[in-house]
């Protein structure tokens, strides 16, 4: 079963101990991808959902959507107030920018129950992982 076509999807809870589980998910299910893909999407998917626990509310799902050369990251939760990037600071505020660098385009989408906060990465060129 090739992987690269396949929609993956992940329900959470709200508590920020999720976050190790996701990780060894998205490892689990992209296997078969380059060690540097892998990397930047465990860090990519862990800022998207460690800001979803902490600034949006349940209910959390995290989904890896492989294509032939993209692979789309979408962590929504139930929260109303869209994502910001902030000033980074000793509390945090990297998280966004983090994601602007690592991936080849990046959004949120507002939906009736919350919103969904997305990221693609180029999958076939090893210096598509640019973090």
């Amino acid at each position: 079963m090739n992987l690269r076509t396949i929609r993956h999807e992940l329900g959470i809870t709200a508590e920020l101990t999720e976050l190790a589980r996701v990780r060894h998910w998205v490892r689990t299910v992209l296997r078969e991808f380059p060690a540097n893909v892998v990397g930047t999407a465990v860090m990519v998917v862990d800022e998207l959902t460690s800001n979803a626990l902490r600034h949006g509310r349940a209910p959390h799902h995290v989904r890896l959507l492989p294509g032939a050369a993209k692979l789309r990251i979408e962590v929504d939760d139930g929260g109303s107030e869209p994502a910001r990037r902030r000033t980074p600071s000793d509390q945090g505020g990297r998280g966004l920018l983090l994601v602007e660098r690592c991936a080849a385009a990046w959004g949120q989408l507002r939906r009736p129950s919350g919103k969904t906060l997305w990221a693609e990465l180029t999958t076939d060129d090893p210096a598509s992982a640019r973090g």
